[in-house]
């Protein structure tokens, strides 16, 4: 067959995206010491199948057509199908065809009639995995770990029949542990790594790097596994060396939980009222060894003002402004730093405000405490006095508050009188005195009462 008539066939057969009914054909091999084995090669390769030969010496292929043409068979090598060429001396009787003398690395084309048979065969003994041992390389580096491999596993190439040039897998195994982060139980926990490996080399990059010590295993590869020569070869204990972490920030004294607190009218995040307890906790990899959470005036952190040498940072925010934070982990020689991201805490300006009236045992829940409001309050002293000057109850938390009884009953309806001294995170001092007015619901009048005597 001429080559340009041979170029139309496989043109034909690319558009047809090979999809034709190949049932009634079978490829058998004769003379094998090992199981061959089949890989079923992507669509767009044009090939029907890739069969791996333990060794192609005095290896013969039979094709089983079921029909009674004759089948030409033609072999190609990278340049392709449409430089195929005729191959002579096959044997045939009846609808089956010997070629006696298998090539290996080769690409074969059997036609009979209008159907096309397409594969490739692979003499795996030209490209046998070999594995001596593995080494780490002793290069420290954060983004990827170094093994040195004695040993050869280099690409098994094939070409598709328009000489493409294609690598069939080797599928061998590069086994190590490494840390994932688990969100829900806010912890690092190991895990076991497993890399496919088309082939390999003398060198061997594994991006990322582990996050913990681990030996490396390196075996395979799938052909010698079929053939149960499977070889292994483990590394040396690896010392992580690359880091990383997560960290969150808690604030403790979220104002949902005091409600005489004075919204600042800002975002929900970190900060409010002073003062602010906020913790700040880092959950680190192994090699992490040295902790510094900056606390800045800068989102640009050029101005850092506090550095506290800690994994995890308790820390109270008394004094208006915003503030930025973010944790810097590092290992053992600092070679490595990771950077969490950056918390912003806003510390809104001081304020404080006082009613002057509440209405004690009247409706449980219902304005029945006397409670200043506020904002960024840091130091609070009140004291609440009768007409006498007898102290009816005295507090220095600001969220605290009066419920209108002395010595664990009801006062009397009437006028009492609050003193305050207090200090704002802004540096403001508060000096306040007024007056309180409980009032009661009279049963008889339908009206209100106050009375003037409050004891």
């Amino acid at each position: 067959m001429k080559i340009s008539k041979y170029n139309l066939l496989i043109l034909a057969a690319m558009v047809m995206l090979w999809c034709q009914d190949l049932s009634a054909g079978k490829v058998s091999f004769e003379g094998v010491s090992q199981k061959v084995i089949e890989v079923k090669p992507e669509k767009n390769t044009g090939l029907d199948a890739i069969f791996v030969l333990y060794s192609a010496e005095e290896v013969a292929i039979s094709y089983d057509s079921s029909q009674s043409e004759p089948s030409h068979w033609y072999r190609y090598s990278n340049l392709g199908g449409g430089y195929a060429e005729e191959i002579a001396g096959i044997e045939q009787s009846g609808s089956v065809s010997v070629l006696k003398e298998v090539q290996g690395d080769m690409g074969y084309i059997i036609e009979t009639g209008d159907n096309r048979y397409y594969f490739w065969v692979v003499d795996y003994s030209k490209h046998r995995m070999t594995l001596d041992s593995i080494e780490n390389s002793g290069r420290n580096d954060c983004g990827e770990a170094e093994l040195i491999v004695f040993g050869y596993g280099d690409d098994i190439k094939y070409f598709t029949i328009n000489g493409q040039q294609r690598v069939l897998s080797r599928e061998a195994s590069l086994i190590y542990n490494s840390l994932e982060w688990n969100e829900e139980a806010k912890m690092w926990q190991q895990i076991e790594c497993r890399k496919v490996l088309d082939s390999f080399s003398d060198q061997l990059i594994i991006m990322p790097a582990p996050l913990c010590d681990t030996e490396f295993t390196l075996q395979g590869d799938k052909f010698l596994t079929t053939w149960r020569e499977e070889l292994s070869a483990t590394s040396d204990v690896y010392r992580a060396y690359a880091v990383d972490a997560r960290t969150e920030a808690v604030q403790q004294n979220v104002e949902e939980d005091k409600s005489n607190i004075i919204s600042s009218g800002g975002s929900s995040g970190l900060g409010g009222s002073a003062p602010s307890d906020i913790s700040f906790y880092a959950y680190v990899t192994d090699a992490v060894i040295h902790h510094e959470w900056q606390m800045a005036e800068d989102e640009g952190f050029e101005n850092v003002i506090y550095r506290f040498n800690q994994q995890d940072l308790d820390y109270t925010f008394d004094e208006e402004g915003v503030y930025y934070l973010r944790y810097i982990g590092s290992n053992s020689d600092g070679g490595c730093e990771v950077y969490s991201d950056t918390y912003t805490v806003n510390i809104g300006a001081s304020e404080l405000k006082c009613p002057n009236a509440f209405s004690p045992g009247v409706t449980e829940g219902v304005n029945d405490e006397w409670k200043v409001g506020y904002r960024s309050i840091i130091e609070f002293d009140c004291t609440i006095f009768n007409r006498w000057g007898v102290e009816m109850c005295h507090f220095t938390d600001p969220s605290m508050g009066w419920d209108g009884k002395y010595k664990g009953k009801l006062v009397k309806p009437g006028v009492y009188y609050y003193v305050i001294r207090a200090k704002g995170a802004d540096g403001k001092i508060y000096k306040m005195s007024g007056d309180i007015n409980i009032i009661r619901f009279n049963e008889h009048s339908g009206g209100s009462s106050s009375e003037n005597e409050e004891m």
